[in-house]
Parts: structure tokens; C-alpha cells; sequence
């Protein structure tokens, strides 16, 4: 089981990479799918965005690679997962972005919850030594 969640979780990572990748490179492509204002100021910040998602993703690839013990990255990712869910869902609420980006902060909620039964799933591992 821990060997199928921890495929999630690469894949994931991964899947965050290359998101952060295009919303940097194209912060229009994306702000027009979830239905995004569009300047130059949310252009600029939804690619400071994707930048970080981009590092965060490189990050968690590279630690779940990483010869160090690394597990509170896993930690981290999840708790920069539950942050973008909820702003993503609150600025639903207040009408900046369409109901078609609750997906977006769906995947991440769910995300997430996944980082946080794999980090959950280390730390008993830990206990047991």
C-alpha cells in the first residue's frame, strides 16, 4: 500500500511541476480557464504563482529521490496544498475565479489529504524502528 501511495505522491509532485510551468509561462491560459480576471497585474502574479508551485512540486520530487531523510517536505507540500485550496475556493466565493476552478482546489484538497496520510504513514514507520 505505502508503495502505491508513494506513486501518488510522485505523481503529483509531477503533475505540479508541469501545472506551475504553464501558469508561469501562460498565466492567461490558465486565468482564462477558471475564469480569471485578465491584466497585467494577474498575469503577473498568477506567474509568481506557478512559480512556486513549479518549486514546490521540484521539491517534493526531489526529496521523495533524496538519499536524506527528508519527510517534513512531505509535511510542508501538504500544508502549501491546503493553503491553495482554500484560497482558490475562497476566491470562488467572492467571484474572481468561475465554479469550474473548485477542481483546481478540489485536486489540490485532495492532494493534500494524500500528503498527509504518506507523511502520516512515515512517521508511524519512524515509531516502529
Amino acid at each position: 500500500m505505502k508503495t502505491y501511495l508513494r506513486l501518488i505522491v510522485v505523481l503529483i509532485a509531477i503533475l505540479t511541476i508541469i501545472s506551475g510551468l504553464v501558469q508561469m509561462l501562460s498565466p492567461s491560459f490558465i486565468l482564462k480557464l477558471i475564469g480569471g480576471s485578465i491584466n497585467a497585474t494577474t498575469n503577473h502574479l498568477f506567474a509568481i504563482v506557478g512559480m512556486f508551485m513549479f518549486l514546490f512540486g521540484g521539491l517534493l520530487l526531489h526529496s521523495l529521490y533524496s538519499v536524506y531523510n527528508n519527510k517534513i517536505v512531505i509535511l510542508w507540500c501538504a500544508l502549501q496544498k491546503s493553503g491553495a485550496s482554500v484560497a482558490v475556493f475562497l476566491a470562488i466565493g467572492k467571484n474572481l475565479f468561475e465554479p469550474v476552478a473548485a477542481a483546481v482546489a478540489g485536486f489540490d484538497l485532495l492532494s493534500a489529504i494524500i500528503f498527509f496520510i504518506y507523511y502520516g504513514s512515515l512517521q508511524r514507520l519512524q515509531n516502529l524502528d
